[in-house]
């Protein structure tokens, strides 16, 4: 199946934990103007919850992602 490149540069949640390289999560992606669920994949074991960005698509619902923090919502310092 081909890349899927809309996903690419978007934010979700993590339903299931990634387990790094033993294994894939899943990722609810908000995307077109919904949500859509794919297997995520990272380097890192994430936790269930964490908020990641997808930075590729594997095809086949598949994606990579690694864990992100949005910058605007830190505590002013």
């Amino acid at each position: 199946m081909a890349r899927d490149e809309a996903v690419i540069g978007c934010t979700g949640e993590l339903l299931i934990g990634t387990r790094g390289p033993a294994g894939p999560g899943e990722v609810h992606v908000r995307v077109r103007g919904g949500t859509e669920t794919f297997l995520a994949w990272s380097d890192e074991p994430l936790p269930k919850g964490a908020t990641v960005l997808v930075v590729e698509s594997r095809g086949s619902r598949q994606v990579d992602v690694i864990e992100w923090a949005d910058s605007l919502d830190a505590p002013a310092g």
